[in-house]
């Protein structure tokens, strides 16, 4: 669901049986084979349903009472497992639908948009009977009551979000394109529905609404700041976006959390690591063929390493024989893992150079990397994590705007400077965070 930044990271102390794995008793299939579990398993799986909707590594899945962060307050996610008292137990098929597409429990009240019935309204109903069947027969009732939300007012007047709704929701269904192939048709509806890619990735409005929900806007997954992350921008922007990504890179990052020489980081991890890795192959290809068909949304950022002064820079970098701000320390405390040539290392350590989240147009992420650490996702794929050491006690504000800054505009990197106005305000706001 939209705010991922505070989900389960730890769903994953599962044993591995016959291929499938066990999440706490909800039988999910390995990474490796996808064909052993039901359609509606696979499909929840591919909605990563049992991250928002389970409170922590310790609580049982689906039983709710996550707390999510939203610009109005913590919302807490709601018991989806079959138990009839406070769970779904007693919804019938209609309800289920009502409920997951158009944001209405079944005893009317409206749900607050942090479940993105927005996306999910655009859910086959052969998906909604296969999820239904899923959630009410094969997932262990659980006799929990999450906590209540209590909004401040007015947010709390849960009447006004039929008006919302009314204003900034398509209550339709995925509809095929005929120009398209079978395969960009597939890639578009899992981006779109389950995938719900455009609660992160998409810019929001004023009322909190996603400005776009399909590819027919230039703002569609162009990029958006989710509780203290910069969702990245998914369209086709040689510097931010995708332009330079081959389709295979793209599907390898959502399987393994490591493509074109880039690592997940933040809230991406816990996508990759509740539900990506788990889908087959030819879904991830998919995936990967309709976001290279966006096009660029448009950026003031650029990757230009055939430029005649980034050889001189980069050769005065390697000898020492340059102190622009930010240098020594990007070679004292940086180098050792994303090298002096900012290259990274393949599989462990991202590249700077040409890093489309480097050139993103909003550096929050960066920021907030240097400030908490970070670690790359845990994955069935062979692959380790690595992790990033913070340096919110090695480095001042200015300090950690200066080593961005330089990381932002050398090896070919043209990006926007960090200031040390961003790097406080943004200290300060974590601080804050629940």
């Amino acid at each position: 669901m939209p705010f991922k930044s505070r989900l389960i990271t730890s769903l994953k102390w599962a044993a591995t049986v016959a291929g499938t794995t066990l999440f706490y008793g909800v039988a999910m299939a390995s990474p490796a084979d996808s064909s052993n579990i039901s359609r509606g398993a696979y499909l929840a799986r591919a909605g990563d349903c049992i991250a928002c909707h389970t409170a922590g590594p310790k609580e049982a899945p689906f039983a709710g009472g996550l707390p999510i962060n939203s610009p109005f307050g913590i919302i807490y996610s709601t018991n989806i497992t079959p138990n009839p008292i406070h769970g779904i137990g007693k919804y019938t098929l209609d309800d289920f639908m009502r409920a997951v597409r158009n944001g209405i429990a079944k005893d009317g009240r409206r749900l607050y948009p942090a479940m993105p019935y927005p996306s999910f309204t655009a859910i086959t109903d052969e998906d909604m009977r296969a999820l239904y069947d899923y959630f009410m027969h094969e997932v262990a009732p659980v006799n929990h009551n999450p906590p209540e939300t209590r909004l401040p007012f007015p947010f709390n007047i849960r009447f006004s979000l039929f008006f919302w709704d009314l204003a900034f929701v398509k209550h339709e269904r995925f509809k095929p394109l005929d120009d398209r192939d079978a395969e960009w048709n597939r890639g578009a509806y899992l981006v779109q529905s389950l995938g719900h890619c455009g609660a992160c990735h998409t810019p929001r409005g004023l009322a909190f609404q996603e400005t776009a929900y399909s590819e027919a806007s230039p703002k569609y997954l162009s990029g958006a700041l989710v509780d203290n992350w910069f969702a990245a921008n998914l369209r086709g922007d040689p510097a931010s976006g995708l332009e330079r990504w081959q389709e295979a890179d793209i599907a390898r990052f959502l399987k393994t959390g490591h493509g074109a020489g880039i690592a997940a980081f933040g809230s991406m991890t816990d996508v990759i690591e509740n539900s990506m890795q788990y889908l087959r192959d030819d879904d991830l290809q998919a995936i990967a063929h309709y976001l290279k068909w966006l096009s660029a949304h448009g950026e003031k950022a650029s990757y230009q390493p055939d430029k005649p002064d980034v050889a001189v820079k980069q050769s005065a970098l390697v000898s020492g024989a340059v102190e622009r701000p930010g240098a020594g320390l990007y070679e004292s405390h940086c180098a050792k893992c994303h090298r002096i040539t900012g290259d990274g290392e393949p599989d462990k350590f991202p590249k700077l150079a040409g890093n489309s989240i480097v050139l993103a147009e909003n550096a929050t992420s960066l920021i907030r990397l240097l400030l908490e650490g970070g670690k790359t996702a845990e994955k069935g794929a062979g692959l380790k994590p690595h992790k990033m050491p913070s340096f919110a006690k090695k480095f001042t504000d200015r300090q950690i705007a200066e080593v961005l800054s330089f990381i932002r505009n050398t090896w070919g990197n043209t990006a926007s400077p960090v200031t040390e106005r961003q790097v406080a305000s943004l200290r300060s706001a974590l601080r804050k965070s629940p």
